[in-house]
């Protein structure tokens, strides 16, 4: 039963959204797929959307870092 629960907490677990070494925010599960969640200013273009997956939001976040610089 213990096994089962930190499954799942493993799996709801943020990942961190780093670009160029720093982290601009972290992902989080949501309906079947991952809403990014912004920490650092310019990252915040992109706060609160809903990607499909992790690798698809790191995109999406650099490219509007990249876009503002």
């Amino acid at each position: 039963m213990q096994e089962n629960s930190l499954k799942r907490a493993e799996a709801l677990r943020p990942t961190v959204i780093e670009v160029g070494g720093e982290p601009l925010g972290v992902v989080v599960p949501s309906e079947g797929g991952y809403r990014f969640l912004a920490v650092k200013l310019p990252a915040f273009v992109v706060d609160g959307q809903h990607f499909p997956t992790i690798e698809t939001a790191h995109l999406a976040v650099k490219t509007a870092v990249e876009d503002q610089g």
